[in-house]
């Protein structure tokens, strides 16, 4: 006997009596399913594959579907793995990630709502719940399928809002319902991994309009959307998979999912640095060696092992800050932060002090920070001496305008010692050295460069989770990504910042956290106060922070500040009474 496709399917026989029969024929008609039903019956579809029907109903319906490429490179090819996507459409969306998900993970199974029992050749790829019925305890045999295909290893698709988008009143634009917590303790399952899905789209405007009149209509609705995407295109958006450890909730599942949005994605504009010049030869380690021993003893801030932390300044060491300007540019460059030029220099090496790491044993510099001494340059040139003045516009109630600062910049490391502790720790203790010998400076500030290597999308998560604006500094040019509304929502509710690493991680090719050095400011207790373009630095963002230092956490003030921390923390400026 030849199948049909009808909501006949979806109830039990001993129920179809001739009323039923009668009232589910003219309900078929007004849903659109006997046409679907006419569809299925002129292309032979009954007794396909799953894989063979949906590829027939893909090609019957026309539909185009972008970005599968990119899908598929992203899928993990073993291993537990939770796939979740929004659900813009109520249907063809489940049927279109079913089978490009299974073309690399055949043991795909899909969460999906029993309306798709109507395609009985489709059923292998589900497990079925009701979900308009989060309580229902007929959807727990459903939810426990769903935790043991996982554990056991194999891929599962899920649709967590478990229905169709809709105009929500609350957000004044058409969103989906919150996510269901199954989601998150899936990925909790050990060795899991959680692949964030967006698919682009909307439903017709009668649809939502009807949903707006009483919410069960946009079920009824569902076929005759699926009819209505004839030669529609489809976009999927995935992101990397990102460790099941870092889920902590189903609402960071839903922004994971959300990020990846095509609406949401740009890329940066071109470069104004298009052609890199050779690198300046290095400078003889003879003249850099003999510079650094003619400094005074008071400029050697300390030693440590085989490397020794000076500071000083252009006139005193010219070869020593035109090797640091040359493997700024190496460093830089490795960034796509440089300047294009044989070495990294501008006007500001001649008046700021240079902080620098000599390896002894290599004879080589490995390390150095750029730092203005706020009062001796603003009592020299005015606000213009501060390098940071071009990029920002700080007002008189900023801190480097009321009190002795340090402003820190152009730091950098060479790659070896990039991919050890070491390095950083002899840059902050030579700034910790630094500051006990000039007390006056209680605040750094400075900015952390956000490299054009990430993705525009996880500068704009960084700028929304750690920046607090103030009155007191603008940026001249501001980064201008506008942040995505559902990740405000979210944010409005809970802080981002202990979400950037599962956010960061789904963007990021390399999976890549935020800078180092923002970090490391962050423990001491930064406040990012804006995010700026630096023009002059091949318009890399900026991250503008300061930091209170008598205040960072006691533990860092020991390791950076060593003996000098007790009486640093003493120093006062003001006149004792």
């Amino acid at each position: 006997m030849q199948k049909r496709i009808s909501l006949h399917n979806l109830i039990e026989p001993n129920r179809l009596n001739f009323f039923v029969k009668g009232l589910v024929s003219a309900i078929d008609i007004v849903l659109g399913i006997r046409k679907m039903n006419r569809l299925y019956q002129q292309h032979k579809m009954q007794g396909l594959t799953k894989e063979a029907f949906a590829d027939r109903l893909l090609e019957i319906l026309n539909i185009r579907i972008e970005g599968e490429d990119e899908l598929l490179a992203k899928i993990p090819r073993q291993g537990p793995v939770v796939i979740a996507s929004n659900h813009p459409f109520g249907g063809i969306e489940g049927v279109i990630l079913a089978r490009v998900v299974s073309k690399v993970r055949p043991d795909l199974k899909v969460l999906a709502n029993q309306g798709l029992r109507i395609f009985s050749e489709l059923q292998d790829y589900f497990i079925f719940t009701n979900p308009l019925s989060e309580k229902d305890p007929r959807n727990a045999p459903s939810l426990r399928h769903c935790l043991g295909h996982v554990k056991a290893g194999s891929a599962l698709l899920m649709f967590p809002a478990g229905r169709v988008s809709y105009y929500r009143k609350d957000k004044q634009r058409i969103a989906e319902h919150e996510w269901n917590r199954i989601v998150a303790r899936l990925c909790k399952t050990e060795g899991c991994h959680y692949l964030p899905v967006f698919v682009s789209g909307t439903n017709s405007k009668w649809f939502y309009r009807l949903g707006r009149v009483y919410y069960r209509l946009r079920m009824l609705m569902l076929a005759r959307e699926l009819l209505n995407k004839q030669n529609a295109i489809v976009r999927l958006d995935a992101g990397y998979p990102v460790p099941g450890k870092l889920i902590e909730s189903p609402a960071q599942c839903r922004i994971l999912s959300y990020a990846q949005s095509q609406a949401w994605q740009e890329r940066w504009p071109p470069d104004t640095v298009t052609e890199m010049k050779p690198l300046a030869a290095p400078v003889a380690p003879a003249l850099v060696t003999a510079e650094l021993n003619a400094l005074p003893a008071e400029q050697h801030l300390l030693a440590h092992k085989q490397y020794d932390i000076y500071f000083g300044f252009q006139a005193q060491m010219p070869n020593v800050v035109m090797e640091i300007a040359r493997l700024r540019e190496l460093v830089f460059r490795e960034h796509n932060e440089g300047s294009g030029e044989p070495i990294d220099t501008d006007g500001f090496d001649a008046t700021y002090t240079h902080l620098l790491v000599f390896d002894r044993e290599n004879n080589e510099i490995v390390g150095a920070y750029r730092m203005g001494q706020t009062d001796r340059l603003i009592a020299e040139s005015g606000i213009d001496g501060l390098y940071l003045h071009r990029m920002f516009d700080f007002k008189p109630g900023f801190i480097n305008r009321t009190e002795p600062c340090l402003e820190m910049g152009r730091s950098f490391l060479v790659p070896r010692m990039q991919r050890s502790h070491v390095g950083l720790f002899l840059l902050w203790r030579g700034i910790g050295a630094f500051v006990c010998k000039h007390p006056q400076y209680r605040t750094l500030y400075g900015t952390v460069s956000i490299s054009k290597l990430y993705d525009p999308r996880s500068v704009q998560l960084i700028q929304q989770a750690y920046v607090t604006p103030t009155e007191h500094v603008t940026a001249r040019l501001p980064f201008t990504k506008l942040p995505h509304p559902e990740i405000t929502d979210f944010a409005d509710g809970m802080k981002l910042q202990p979400q950037i690493k599962a956010l960061l991680a789904s963007l990021e090719h390399d999976s890549k956290d935020i800078p180092i050095l923002m970090k490391q400011y962050h423990k001491l207790g930064a406040k990012f106060h804006c995010l700026g373009i630096d023009g002059s630095f091949n318009h890399t963002p900026g991250l503008l922070l300061s930091v209170d230092l008598p205040a960072a956490p006691e533990k860092l003030l020991k390791l950076y500040l060593s003996d000098g921390a007790a009486d640093y923390l003493a120093y006062s400026s003001r006149p004792l009474k």
